[in-house]
């Protein structure tokens, strides 16, 4: 079960693969500036995750027009993600959780993904520019996807 509407949202610094190397993300670098979406995801290189994260890059304009950055969050290495998103042009921000650490703070945590072992649930909140959790979903399978719309109505409400 996600973290609920109204707490505080847990702050992170995770690493991302960017051109000039490995760089911190921080969550609480948006407060006061931008709305944030956080996309909990399985895996890079799985059909599902490849879907989602590339139709969410072609609607990034989007996100942009409400104000929010889009953080997309797995237990792949940067380094994984970094060749998944060349591979396919994704271009979110895509943050490593290789320790489990913020899958585990939102309580998004699928235990023994395919008998491979725990992933980060397919889960997406919007955090507010105050931190707060305005929006959380927790698909109910890893193959589900959020609802968008859904995530995009909590965005324009400000």
């Amino acid at each position: 079960m996600p973290l609920a509407t109204g707490a505080k949202a847990p702050d992170f610094t995770l690493k991302t693969k960017a051109p000039e190397g490995l760089k911190d993300v921080k969550l609480s670098d948006n407060f006061g500036k931008k709305q944030t979406v956080l996309l909990f995801f399985p895996l890079a290189y799985t059909s599902v995750c490849t879907q989602e994260m590339c139709d969410q890059s072609s609607g990034l304009g989007d996100y942009e027009k409400l104000n929010a950055s889009v953080l997309a969050i797995s237990v792949d290495s940067p380094f994984a993600q970094e060749a998944w998103a060349k591979a396919n042009q994704i271009k979110l921000t895509l943050l490593s959780d290789l320790n489990k650490t913020v899958t585990k703070a939102y309580d998004v945590l699928f235990p023994m993904l395919a008998g491979v072992g725990d992933t980060a649930a397919r889960a997406a909140f919007v955090i507010g520019r105050d931190g707060a959790i305005k929006y959380a979903e927790q698909t109910p399978t890893p193959k589900d996807l959020p609802n968008f719309a859904a995530i995009k109505a909590a965005l324009a409400q400000g």
